[in-house]
This record gives C-alpha cells, structure tokens and sequence, in this order.
C-alpha cells in the first residue's frame, strides 16, 4: 500500500519529468508555479514536511522547485480569502434574519 507521502512523491516527480526537457532554470520555476496553481494548501503543506525530512525519492528539480516555493509560502493567505466570503455571506444572513428580513413568498 502507498502512503500519501508516496502519492504525492510520485506527482510531483511526474511534474518534473514534463518540465525537465526545459532544462534547469525553466524547468524549476515551471514546477513550483504547477504546484502553486494547482495543488492544495494541505497537500503543499504536506510535502514541505516531506521536504524538511530529507525530500528521499524526490526528482532533483521537483525538489529544488518545492524548497524555492517552501521559502515564499504563506499558508493562512492561500485560505484566508476563501473564509472571508463565506462569513460574509452569513453576517448578512443573521443580520437579515434579526431584523425580521428575508424575501417573502409572494403567490403567482
């Protein structure tokens, strides 16, 4: 059985294999930009731990890619503006809701 740690290895070593034919210095920024467009906060946040451990099985690019990206990323900026929507959505609704609002059903 694989660990997520494997499953996440393996992604990010596919992701270096796509970009390696660029050579070095397209290839890395290529992958960290990847990764930061499209893997999740948890998933990031996962294998920077990986990568702190030693990054063992890790493509060299892939792991020069997350060490340059480890060093500029904000975890609670990637989901804080996520969260600020959603709680302004039910501010409103409770305030709505105290001041008896809300849409009344009108017959048609």
């Amino acid at each position: 059985m694989h660990s997520s740690e494997d499953t996440l290895v393996r992604m990010a070593n596919q992701i270096a294999k796509f970009f390696h034919v660029q050579g070095e210095a397209r290839a890395v920024p290529g992958i960290a930009d990847h990764i930061k467009k499209f893997w999740e906060p948890r998933m990031k946040s996962a294998i920077f731990a990986y990568v702190e451990a030693g990054g063992n099985g890790l493509d060299p690019l892939a792991l020069k890619a997350l060490e340059t990206l480890k060093a500029s990323y904000q975890p609670s900026a990637a989901v804080a503006p996520a969260r600020e929507p959603a709680a302004k959505v039910a501010q409103h609704v409770q305030q709505a809701k105290a001041k008896g609002g809300g849409r009344k059903a009108t017959a048609h």
